[in-house]
């Protein structure tokens, strides 16, 4: 079929022009999709011409997203701005893999990205499809990564990035990223799900185009993220694949691209998928384990110190429920314990990560306890954002003075305070020894 924006709603399934400004469908309101027709190359011509870009030194080639773009609506390059996103790396870790019950773990590390998570893969997406319309402000809803990566790439296409984010409660290093890139930047007192709603109809009225996940765009960018994955692999496909959970854009993207290659056969089968939630923000969690499922109940305030999951009504939840579903895949949740001390074992393994990429180590420990994975599994977990994007959360960690929403301390099962010493060598000695 030539390239368009499909209803995902499996009873409408309205298809819309693929340069249509349009978030949601017109006839039922669900989530809009890009579809757009597979190359008809043989498999192994596609891995010839994906790894062979990898040593090209056009702008387009070098990014881990655009190599692969035989995935990808179609664009001309003059719409493409590129900072070089993708190529993350596969990282092997022994340490996580032993608390984790595994014989062994492989993590795939989205904050080697410019901006530091995962959303770049995204963004180069989105903003390519805002200049092919014409548009020259956008906007994102945003505690953090989304709003540092748009607004990066929003200052590099030449365009005025509007942020908007709640009041008060927002990670500091992430939007000093926003503030660095230029971006206008509006604190809104409501939380996520509220100022994503205002925003959608300013979007709409005011002509700026939207680049939250709801945009079928950046799902498209993100699917890469597993054609990467696959391809340093050599194309063998893992048991699991395991990603934490928020607006639940990465889960919904990635089981889009494992069904899009294995229609390719690039791929013979598809992993299971498993999706990690912080304890006081699992909405999707309490829905997948629901004895009688009926309509989503979103959590209307949220809490988890997992800034970049804590969404309480994730509007990517029917793509990913569909995914799962189609993967055979489960979804769990983790306390705020959990996630630190799975996050101070990352960074024992001198890997790091933000607080919500931990989320998924904490989930694999459960799920391997569980029995739901195999200790000999070959299982991949993705970091989603880089170790200096909450660095007061790991002081406070280190340092026993990290609180958990509910006031309650968070013990630093694995902590490393800072030793404070006198200007004395014989007791720096002493304390060396």
């Amino acid at each position: 079929m030539p390239a368009a924006l499909v209803c995902f709603n499996p009873a409408c399934r309205t298809q819309f022009g693929i340069d249509e400004v349009i978030y949601a469908c017109a006839r039922c309101g669900g989530l809009l999709e890009a579809r757009t027709e597979l190359p008809h190359d043989h498999a192994a011509t596609l891995e010839f011409t994906w790894r062979n870009r990898r040593t090209s030194n056009h702008p387009i080639d070098q990014s881990g997203v655009w190599r692969y773009r035989e995935l990808l609506p179609p664009f001309a390059p003059v719409h493409i701005t590129t900072l070089r996103e993708g190529q993350t790396p596969l990282l092997t870790a022994p340490r996580a893999a032993e608390y984790a019950g595994l014989d062994a773990l492989t993590f795939k590390h989205q904050g080697f990205n410019p901006t530091g998570s995962f959303k770049d893969n995204g963004m180069t997406c989105g903003v390519a499809q805002a200049r092919k319309l014409g548009m020259t402000r956008v906007a994102c809803v945003s505690t953090g990564n989304t709003s540092a990566s748009m607004a990066a790439y929003a200052a590099a296409a030449g365009m005025e990035a509007l942020i908007f984010l709640p009041h008060g409660n927002i990670s500091y290093g992430k939007l000093a990223q926003a503030l660095e890139y230029g971006a206008r930047t509006f604190q809104v007192e409501a939380n996520f799900d509220r100022i994503l709603a205002l925003v959608r109809t300013l979007a709409q009225r005011l002509g700026i185009y939207l680049l939250n996940s709801i945009n079928p765009f950046r799902i498209e960018g993100q699917k890469t993220i597993i054609a990467e994955l696959l391809d340093y692999r050599d194309w063998s496909v893992p048991d699991w694949i395991v990603v934490p959970g928020g607006n639940l854009g990465n889960i919904s993207a990635f089981g889009k691209a494992l069904r899009e290659l294995r229609d390719l056969g690039m791929i013979a089968r598809i992993p299971r998928l498993a999706v990690i939630q912080a304890y006081g923000s699992s909405p999707f969690y309490e829905y997948m384990h629901a004895a009688e499922r009926g309509s989503f109940i979103p959590e209307e305030s949220p809490e988890t110190l997992a800034t970049a999951i804590r969404i309480g009504d994730p509007v990517s939840w029917p793509k990913a429920q569909f995914e799962i579903e189609n993967a055979g895949g489960v979804v769990e949740r983790a306390t705020e314990q959990e996630i630190a001390d799975a996050k101070a074992v990352i960074g024992l393994c001198g890997i790091g990560c933000e607080p919500a990429s931990a989320a998924t180590l904490a989930g694999i420990r459960k799920l391997v306890a569980a029995g739901v994975i195999a200790r000999d599994a070959d299982v991949v977990a993705v970091l989603t954002g880089n170790v200096l994007k909450d660095s007061d959360y790991i002081y406070r960690y280190h340092t026993g003075q990290l609180k958990a929403p509910d006031g309650g301390l968070i013990h630093p099962t694995f902590g490393n305070k800072p030793i404070v010493l006198p200007d004395d060598a014989d007791q720096v000695m002493r304390a060396i020894l």
